[in-house]
């Protein structure tokens, strides 16, 4: 099969889909965050974290579901954290989520190094069990679509827009995200809101790392590899919109899986192909930056992201 063959084939359609969970879950957070007004580079982190916190379950109880709850418990938990250190503490969000994102790199190697005798990666762990058999790309795409973490993202895309825009607890998300003091003086509890939002957000953003760990079948130390990053940025260029946001982590995604395909069509490549992603966010971001003020479609951020209520 030709490069362009295999660019527009079905199983390219999968591997984008498969790949866009981890992207999706992690932007989905960084909207959930940054709309109620609490900046957050913690997305590489937390989905590290999950990641492992969602094998390890697995690895002590058989369960997937067990590790899927860990995962999204461990994202939650770091959320509320990062929220709490910003938020109630007043520390610089930029600082607190770096400190995340080291701890995490960090961190996640020592647990590996004390369970599993390896600081590298895990033992293998089965995830959810693959629907269906087949090696042709229409089987691979009616299993990518059914899989269980596939379908709770899809879902999540949906019940954000949905949140955000339609109930009491979104309206007063996105007050905090425009204007902490004024969402303040009608009595909305300013610090309370970012702390669920933020929590919520790193719960969603865990299971972007379960996901990643489950479809490689192991946790491998690093094994984000940049897709925090990533998923920010795309949530800048989707102007903090839940939907948009997903649509922007499917384009990146897409990349991801392209770049594997050149690889396989032509070794030599490889390592240029590996670039798509990241020289793709870079030209995204400069272009948005360069509209900014001139009808970008990205829009404009949170007027009160990174203020505080009083």
């Amino acid at each position: 099969m030709s490069a362009l063959g295999s660019l527009l084939s079905l199983t390219m359609l999968a591997q984008t889909l498969r790949m866009a969970v981890p992207y999706a879950c992690a932007g989905l957070g960084g909207v959930w965050s940054e709309r109620s007004g609490v900046v957050n580079i913690a997305l590489e982190g937390i989905l590290l974290s999950g990641g492992l916190a969602g094998v390890v379950a697995q690895v002590a109880t058989g369960s997937a579901l067990a590790g899927v709850a860990a995962a999204a418990l461990v994202g939650a938990a770091i959320g509320a954290l990062h929220a709490l250190v910003v938020v109630s503490g007043r520390v610089d969000a930029i600082v607190s989520g770096l400190a995340v994102n080291l701890v995490a790199a960090g961190g996640t190697r020592y647990v590996l190094r004390a369970l599993y005798d390896s600081s590298s990666n895990s033992p293998p762990v089965a995830g959810f069990p693959a629907l269906g058999g087949g090696a042709g790309g229409l089987a691979l795409l009616a299993r990518t679509c059914a899989d269980p973490l596939t379908l709770l993202t899809a879902g999540l895309v949906v019940a954000t827009a949905w949140t955000l825009l339609r109930t009491r607890f979104g309206l007063q998300v996105r007050a905090c995200g425009e204007d902490p003091a004024a969402a303040a003086s009608v009595g909305v509890a300013v610090e309370r809101v970012r702390l669920r939002a933020v929590a919520l957000g790193g719960a969603i953003c865990g299971l972007g790392g379960v996901a990643l760990a489950f479809d490689q079948h192991q946790f491998q130390a690093g094994m984000s590899g940049g897709r925090g990053f990533i998923a920010l940025a795309a949530v800048i260029l989707s102007g903090w919109r839940p939907g948009r946001a997903a649509a922007a982590c499917l384009s990146f995604a897409a990349l991801d899986a392209a770049q594997i395909v050149a690889q396989d069509q032509a070794r030599a490549i490889g390592y240029l192909a590996q670039m798509l992603p990241y020289a793709a966010t870079l030209a995204a971001l400069w272009a948005v930056a360069r509209r900014r003020g001139q009808g970008a479609l990205a829009g404009q951020p949170p007027a009160g992201l990174g203020r505080h209520a009083d």
